[in-house]
């Protein structure tokens, strides 16, 4: 069977919000492929409701590329309780973690969402500007762990 990383993370013992590096590949060529898990509430305490993902979604995979160089896919986990970030090259927790910091104040200020017509977007309709807004509060007021395991911030 094929292994998981992220089945493997003890969700219990994990301190939302966070940012881990969940994964790191080199290819045979010396591509370098990083992925982070961008965790924002509690594994199996809270979950972040669907339209404010969403917005989330939008407005972090646009921002965040001004901040983070060779950002390949952000991407809502299934369990909705944050993202994962795939990157070329090689960027710490601590890089990923200020940059979300940013993009975060952005959402903050936003007052239109990208990206939210039927030609864009495949759900169009499921948006929550403010849930999204709400939950950035949330993150940024709590600060962002650079450790998933101790709050450091």
């Amino acid at each position: 069977m094929a292994r998981v990383e992220s089945f493997e993370l003890d969700h219990d013992l994990v301190k939302a919000p966070y940012v881990r590096q969940a994964g790191y590949e080199v290819h045979e060529t010396g591509a370098i492929v990083t992925k982070f898990d961008l965790r924002f509430v509690q594994p199996n305490q809270d979950a972040l409701p669907t339209g404010a993902m969403h917005t989330l979604e939008h407005l972090l995979a646009i921002n965040i590329r001004d901040y983070v160089d060779g950002v390949i896919d952000l991407s809502p986990m299934g369990c909705r309780t944050g993202f994962y970030m795939i990157c070329w090259g090689e960027h710490t927790p601590e890089e990923i973690a200020s940059a979300l910091e940013k993009v975060l104040q952005i959402v903050l200020e936003t007052t239109v969402v990208p990206a939210t017509t039927a030609k864009e977007c495949g759900n169009y309709r499921d948006h929550s500007l403010f849930g999204a807004q709400e939950y950035a509060k949330q993150v940024l007021a709590a600060g962002i762990s650079r450790d998933p395991f101790t709050r450091t911030v």
